[in-house]
């Protein structure tokens, strides 16, 4: 996908929380099989359960409050080889669904400049960009779209 731990972008802290990050906590995670292989995934959380969750999420979810209001679409991963077949697209419609029903107002997610079909994808379905950072090198594209 063109990142890698350690490349300043790449972070890895949920894997070892999955069901405490996305499941038990107004989130959701998909993985997509076809033939018995993984073939996408992605992964809708609260922007607060991130360190620096308000930071990432430029704007997100507030700690206390009573009702949910932005939340994080991320992991989106296509495997290369079966790009451009609507596994993608499928994923971010479901992710974007479940959203709206938990009640959020706002979905944010980035991505970086090196992951052009990510870009166009979220395009497609009416995101917009916020703002870009440099990170370690390289430049992450901040992006939302409004539920409501």
């Amino acid at each position: 996908m063109g990142l890698r731990p350690g490349d300043g972008v790449y972070y890895d802290h949920d894997f070892f929380r999955m069901e405490d990050i996305y499941l038990r906590n107004d989130g959701e995670f998909l993985v997509g099989e076809t033939a018995g292989r993984i073939v996408a995934m992605g992964g809708l959380r609260r922007a607060d359960l991130v360190p620096g969750g308000s930071a990432r999420a430029y704007g997100g979810y507030a700690p206390g409050a009573t009702r949910l209001d932005a939340a994080e679409m991320v992991r989106l991963r296509v495997r290369p080889d079966l790009q451009r077949r609507g596994y993608g697209s499928a994923v971010v419609r479901a992710l974007e669904d479940r959203a709206a029903e938990y009640g959020y107002r706002v979905l944010r997610a980035d991505t970086t400049e090196l992951q052009g079909p990510a870009l166009a994808l979220y395009r497609g379905f009416g995101w917009r960009e916020t703002r870009r950072e440099s990170i370690g090198g390289i430049v992450n594209i901040y992006i939302e779209k409004r539920l409501r």
